[in-house]
């Protein structure tokens, strides 16, 4: 029998005060919890130290994939288990984790799927559950990439194996907090775009920003979801459309300054 291997949660937070005890609280079985701050000004630091984290600072904000990867620097383990401050481990994947911990293969990466909370309410359809993510794997093994939004782990070719059980994740508890967030994701994606000079006609935006609101509304069931899912494919057009006008804005702001 293989020697069972250390895990280590590794986190990274800006100013998650109001969910990081119960995210903390959910993995309190793992060997060590890893927490890496983003200069947060409320009690998110003296939190995550009460609750037994091991707790590091950053100054400067790199992105979420490099923030990932540093954070993953300072973990001790064979294994890592990669959460956001607003997911919780529910006791079936608690169980699934610990048997791969049991009888481990380092070549393979291990998916989970969450169930996001939209206003009050689980996700079962509009393209929310089941959404998979990769987020338990060999240390030593993988990295993350470096992109500052919709960042993954280089898993190379390979295996990706499903787990059993829920990974909880509070997605959206107030609106004006999701939309701030929703627009500084547009922006990066905009940006990034941008300086992989990525073009953008108002035709672009216009089709995109309504194939995003079918998509969810239709093709991805979100109708299922009642009200909440109809506020979301209204909101996955609005992301949309922030994207691609912000693209095509930093396209056209340069344009103008050529031709003054």
């Amino acid at each position: 029998m293989s020697e069972r291997q250390r895990l280590s949660v590794v986190i990274i937070t800006r100013n998650e005060a109001e969910v990081l005890s119960d995210c903390l609280a959910s993995v309190r079985w793992a060997d060590e919890i890893i927490v890496l701050d983003a200069g947060s000004n409320d009690a998110t630091r003296d939190i995550a130290a009460r609750e037994g984290g091991l707790v590091f600072q950053s100054t400067e904000w790199p992105g979420f994939g490099i923030q990932r990867q540093r954070a993953q620097g300072y973990a001790r383990g064979d294994y890592i288990l990669m959460l956001d401050a607003d997911e919780r481990v529910t006791p079936l994947l608690r169980q699934e984790i610990q048997k791969i911990l049991q009888q481990p293969n380092p070549e393979v990466v291990y998916s989970c799927s969450r169930k996001n909370l939209f206003l009050d309410r689980f996700l079962r359809h509009s393209g929310w559950y089941p959404d998979w993510v990769i987020r338990l794997y060999a240390r030593e093994r993988f990295i993350y990439n470096t992109l500052p939004v919709h960042e993954s782990l280089e898993r190379g070719s390979a295996n990706v194996v499903a787990l059993s059980g829920n990974l909880q994740h509070l997605a959206c508890r107030d609106l004006v907090t999701f939309q701030r967030k929703q627009l500084q994701y547009a922006e990066a994606w905009g940006r990034e775009h941008y300086h992989q000079q990525h073009k953008c006609c108002l035709l672009n935006i216009i089709s995109h920003t309504y194939s995003a609101f079918l998509k969810t509304w239709i093709l991805r069931a979100g109708f299922l979801d009642g009200k909440q899912g109809w506020l979301l494919a209204m909101i996955n057009a609005q992301y949309t459309f922030n994207k691609y006008a912000i693209l095509w804005a930093l396209n056209n702001t340069i344009k103008e300054k050529t031709h003054d």
